[in-house]
């Protein structure tokens, strides 16, 4: 009985075997070189053993095949890939042959029957649906309606001044700069899009924020799908997944009722995202998960990918003196011409926007973008050759790498923000060659991108203006990506010292 179990469970085991490596050869069939795979964990064994970042796992093979080839073939455990390594191809398939790779990954994930919020969000639809949900939302983000949800921004940041101010006074050892920084979004975002002050640094855990959390926080649900969907791809046909957890999802369409029935009884006339979406609504007539998802998609925006980018640039701000004085003196000098803090005076500030630049460059808060082939096409794998791709082919632009290579900056790995000077060409230089990406490019650019650098600078010339900041101890350095997150945090987190000028 014990050798017939034994046979069983190791006919079994071949079978295993046999399924997670027989098309091992999909790349060299094709005449695409890579790396060879390993059982179970393919190249990027991250993903299983969450003992390192992913961007990690990326970055290996980016330096490995780098000036090789402009691409290669790899796989997410038994799923082929390709892994982009020329800063041209970053052009060739976000911007100048946009519609042969027109889809992002995610979109095969879910649906709007599965997910109600995420599955009518612009990131996750695909063809003519994502064209007019994005043209749908885009009006939302033109620097006049940003100029005119300023003010908000602006009491956002006394707020956090004064909360600032009142824990120095209790002798606080180290402020956590993510949490600091998902404080000030959380207002924003939360004023903007649902007229309600979350009062974030006055109220310990407000709900907005908690749920905010909840939408970013992978849970043990989504990381056994991801993994399953990678051994049986075909399961994305078979079973969409929902991100969003059903307390979140009643949450937010409550919120959204709430500010909808309160803005229409008190007539108030704000010229805010909320009175963009009821316009909409009115013009479209849309119904509640579209209102909702369109508040979701902002949110997301404005958030948590704004508040990891702010704490990693109060991060380099407090490393770099040089840069924090430099930056003071800007903000003085222009506060001093102007009088006052507006959407217009942040925009004179030209060291402001490197400084916020250069930042997203060392950490980009997606540190790869994943896109999907909406038909057969070719690439450019070496000078001369090109390599056909069919449809549905996954290709990774690993963002964390191009940004970090040598080749494309001098210093990778330093904050030096003057790289990005007006005479050197400005950012518009390094955009226009594919190697600085960090809110993606073309027609699927981040929809909030404007206002996720407006609040980010209102927060940066606030702080910057009132304090000195300096690295705690706390802090552990040199930075290191947390590997069970999707979006970049450091392990153990930021923690920076303020002290009132």
């Amino acid at each position: 009985m014990i050798q017939e179990i034994f046979y069983v469970c190791a006919g079994l085991g071949i079978l295993f075997y046999v399924f997670m490596t027989w098309h091992f050869d999909y790349w060299r069939k094709r005449g695409i070189p890579g790396p060879t795979p390993r059982f179970l964990f393919g190249n990027a064994p991250s993903f299983i053993t969450q003992k390192e970042y992913i961007a990690y796992d990326y970055d290996k093979l980016y330096k490995q095949f780098k000036n090789r080839f402009n691409f290669i073939g790899f796989w997410n455990i038994r799923s082929p890939a390709i892994l982009l390594l020329e800063a041209d191809l970053v052009k060739e398939v976000l911007v100048r042959n946009f519609k042969s790779f027109s889809d992002n990954t995610f979109a095969d994930f879910t649906d709007k029957e599965a997910d109600p919020i995420f599955g009518r969000n612009p990131f996750m639809l695909k063809g003519n649906e994502w064209r007019e949900k994005r043209a749908e939302i885009t009006p939302a983000f033109t620097t006049n309606r940003i100029k005119t949800m300023y003010p908000v921004v602006e009491d956002v940041c006394d707020g956090m001044k004064q909360y600032i101010q009142r824990e120095i006074k209790k002798n606080v050892h180290g402020f956590d700069a993510k949490e600091l920084s998902s404080k000030y979004t959380t207002d924003v975002v939360s004023n903007c899009i649902f007229g309600v002050d979350a009062s974030s640094f006055t109220n310990e855990k407000p709900i907005i924020r908690e749920m905010g959390k909840e939408l970013f926080t992978p849970s043990a649900r989504i990381l056994i799908y991801f993994f399953i969907q990678t051994i049986f791809p075909a399961i994305r046909s078979i079973y969409k997944m929902s991100f969003v957890p059903k307390n979140v999802e009643k949450f937010f369409i409550s919120i959204m009722k709430d500010a909808i029935a309160f803005r229409k009884k008190t007539n108030v006339d704000r010229f805010d995202y909320l009175h963009y979406l009821l316009e909409l609504q009115e013009k479209k007539n849309l119904n509640e998960l579209d209102l909702v998802a369109h508040a979701v998609t902002f949110f997301l925006d404005g958030f948590e990918t704004s508040s990891v980018s702010l704490s990693f640039t109060l991060y380099e701000v407090a490393r770099n003196k040089n840069v924090q004085e430099k930056l003071r003196a800007e903000i003085k000098e222009t506060l001093a011409k102007h009088g006052k803090l507006s959407h217009d005076v942040v925009l004179d500030m030209p060291y402001l926007d490197q400084v916020i630049m250069e930042s997203l460059r060392l950490y980009p808060p997606a540190s790869q973008l994943a896109k999907n082939t909406t038909e057969k096409c070719e690439l450019k794998i070496s000078e001369g050759e090109y390599k056909t791709l069919d449809k549905g082919t996954e290709i990774y632009i690993p963002i964390y790498s191009i940004h970090r290579d040598s080749e494309h900056y001098d210093q990778p790995d330093e904050f030096i923000p003057e790289r990005f000077n007006p005479e050197n060409g400005g950012t518009k230089a390094f955009r226009d060659k594919g190697v600085l990406v960090p809110f993606g490019d073309g027609p699927r650019i981040c929809l909030g991108m404007k206002f996720a650098q407006a609040q980010m600078k209102a927060a940066v010339v606030s702080l910057i203006n009132n304090f000195e900041i300096s690295v705690n101890s706390k802090t552990q350095i040199p930075i290191v990506f947390d590997p069970k997150q999707f979006l970049i945090y450091p392990i153990g987190g930021i923690w920076l010292d303020f002290k009132q000028l």
